[in-house]
């Protein structure tokens, strides 16, 4: 038995999911192309310093097939209307937080606090290292060799699995705002 979702149970929905996205994402395009002409795509050769592992290659190519196909767009060996070039850099990044025992459930009490650390230091700094990656997609058109559309999307480098994870998540939110193709 199926039973309707309140507009509240929706909105929390989106806001969980837009929480666990592990992707940021920005694109820019510009606005004078019409995107109705382009029909088919090559994916560049990388050219690289340090490419992709397979499984991340895998991804890549696997996500925008699939995801440029919903805009009608396919994948062609030669003759193509759009170049899809790809640039992939890595930082090491540091992520300094500061905070205090009230952080970490120390409740105010009218004589004094109250709660689980009660002898807690009233402040502290955590610092993290991680690797950020960036994954940028430029789409160029390949009679005037014009950059029309730039997606760039940018999350922390992890293990294979999870990395080639990422590439399809900054893949399908890049796509997703590569402007309709439609012609009317």
């Amino acid at each position: 038995m199926f039973t309707k979702l309140s507009p509240y149970v929706l909105v929390a929905l989106n806001l969980f999911q837009a929480a666990c996205s592990t992707v940021s994402v920005t694109t820019d395009y510009d606005h004078s192309t019409s995107f109705a002409q382009y029909r088919t795509y090559t994916l560049a050769p990388s050219s690289e310093k340090i490419p992709l592992s397979p499984s991340g290659e895998a991804a890549l190519r696997d996500s925008l097939r699939i995801n440029l196909a919903a805009h009608n767009i396919t994948e062609v060996s030669k003759d193509a209307d759009l170049h899809v070039v790809r640039h992939i850099s890595t930082k090491e990044k540091l992520e300094v937080y500061q905070g205090s025992a009230m952080d970490y459930g120390r409740i105010p009490y009218g004589y004094g606090g109250y709660g689980l650390w009660a002898n807690a230091p009233r402040a502290y700094t955590d610092v993290s290292q991680y690797t950020e990656g960036t994954l940028i997609l430029d789409f160029v058109d390949a009679k005037t060799q014009k950059l029309v559309f730039r997606g760039i999307g940018t999350g922390t480098v992890s293990d294979p699995q999870t990395n080639a994870e990422r590439i399809r998540e900054a893949v399908e939110k890049i796509v997703e705002k590569f402007p309709k193709t439609v012609s009317h």
